[in-house]
């Protein structure tokens, strides 16, 4: 770390596992959270420049009045492996620099970068620890057919298919929170906190 910049700490979760609603409770706590996936929509909607690539790959059908075309881009990019990877390629980089510019701002021990996929584009290189929730398949895959409405438990097996498997990511990770409903998310998140605080000051 140079100067009074913030340690920077990932949180991750495979689709349904729960790690926007253990952000939340990082919230409470006063850290900082960097949403990248919604940065990473906002960008989509607002940097020229990866406007422009977007269009590239995607066609003009990828705006629709100005804003991002969700459902088309995701059925086009989830069916097409090169498709998606070529998309993260436009993506990724610009979520770095902007979360870079963002957490320089910050003024806490540490900050979170929450990102569903942390892993799969190499941004957890340069953090200094990485959080995972967890949750079995299953009860991902109700909760997020619960949430989004349009999607198919088809769309679903696709999203994840893309995104490493539980054990993959938690074998990276420091430190590890277990959402499945059978343990308290609190005592974790402030046990994970208070070794996070005391791990910078030492």
């Amino acid at each position: 770390m140079s100067g009074n910049r913030p340690a920077l700490v990932g949180i991750t979760g495979g689709i349904g596992a729960g790690k926007s609603t253990v952000a939340r409770i990082f919230k409470t706590l006063g850290i900082p959270v960097y949403d990248a996936d919604s940065r990473a929509k906002w960008l989509m909607n607002n940097d020229r420049e990866l406007k422009e690539g977007i269009v590239s790959l995607f066609g003009t059908e990828a705006y629709d009045h100005q804003q991002i075309n969700r459902t088309h881009i995701a059925r086009l990019a989830f069916s097409d492996q090169s498709l998606l990877s070529s998309l993260n390629a436009l993506v990724h980089p610009a979520v770095a620099k902007d979360f870079d510019q963002w957490a320089g701002k910050q003024a806490t021990p540490y900050v979170l970068k929450e990102a569903a996929l942390l892993f799969e584009s190499g941004s957890y290189q340069s953090l200094s620890a990485i959080i995972t929730v967890t949750a079995d398949e299953s009860l991902r895959m109700r909760r997020v057919l619960k949430r989004d409405a349009h999607r198919t438990e088809q769309d679903v097996k696709k999203m994840m298919a893309a995104q490493w498997a539980e054990d993959k990511k938690a074998a990276r990770s420091q430190y590890i929170i277990t959402n499945d409903e059978s343990k308290a998310v609190i005592p974790q998140v402030l046990k994970i906190h208070a070794q996070l605080l005391s791990k910078i000051s030492g």
